[in-house]
């Protein structure tokens, strides 16, 4: 006998890029999507569309993450996808950063996905759900003054094989961790295409199959999947 009830996801930074692809493509799929994000005229353009519960939210603040989870009002969560934060990793010179600066990394993409994560966590175990956390490749490589972003995103890749222990076997934990996605479709050039192994830059859709594989993946926990073209194994001299 088939199960008809929907599985319930919920999916953090959903209103542009990379969280919104995820979540449309989960609501296509006959998901209930709960999509939180810090902008709400992209959320308001959410509302009415199928599958979809588009909930304002700073994941920097406890109390909205409280606030938000109570509002999507989720016995059983069979998805959480913790990808929200500033998407542009540039800083600028350390010496110029302030505390504040720093936070504005850390916070919501270090600090918000322990909350969520610890805010959901009953209605993950009532599911047998999982967690997957948007990381970077940048949590393995950098370029100068993205130090606040790299240090977030390498805090996010090891507090994922920390939660898959701590959580397992009720919960399972994984990371993607996305090379150059053009998620607001920007002209490129040749040279953008030819540096990839894969011969091109990456698309939103490529993480969407990354997150299609890992919520059924039941035997991968604690993983960090890299999808970057190959980049990260190309050795580059001048």
């Amino acid at each position: 006998m088939v199960n008809s009830t929907p599985r319930r996801a919920l999916v953090t930074g959903g209103a542009h890029g990379i969280g919104k692809a995820i979540a449309l493509d989960l609501a296509a799929a006959g998901w209930h999507v709960a999509v939180l994000d810090l902008d709400a005229e992209a959320l308001e353009a959410m509302q009415g569309q199928r599958g979809l519960h588009p909930i304002p939210c700073d994941l920097s603040r406890e109390r909205d993450i409280k606030a938000a989870v109570a509002e999507a009002g989720i016995k059983r969560l069979d998805l959480l996808v913790n990808n929200g934060g500033p998407a542009d990793p540039v800083c600028g010179p350390l010496e110029g950063m302030s505390l504040q600066d720093w936070n504005r990394w850390i916070g919501p993409h270090l600090t918000g996905t322990f909350l969520m994560t610890r805010e959901c966590l009953p209605s993950l175990r009532a599911a047998q759900g999982c967690v997957i956390n948007i990381a970077s490749t940048r949590a393995l490589q950098s370029e100068p003054n993205t130090y606040a972003y790299a240090a977030a995103k390498g805090g996010v890749e090891a507090l994922t094989h920390a939660l898959a222990v701590g959580l397992g076997p009720d919960v399972r934990v994984n990371a993607i961790a996305p090379g150059w996605i053009n998620s607001r479709a920007a002209p490129l050039s040749e040279a953008d295409y030819a540096q990839h192994p894969v011969g091109r830059v990456g698309e939103p859709r490529d993480i969407v199959g990354a997150v299609r594989y890992l919520v059924d993946a039941g035997f991968v926990t604690g993983q960090m999947l890299v999808v970057d073209g190959g980049m990260t194994r190309k050795m580059i001299y001048d």
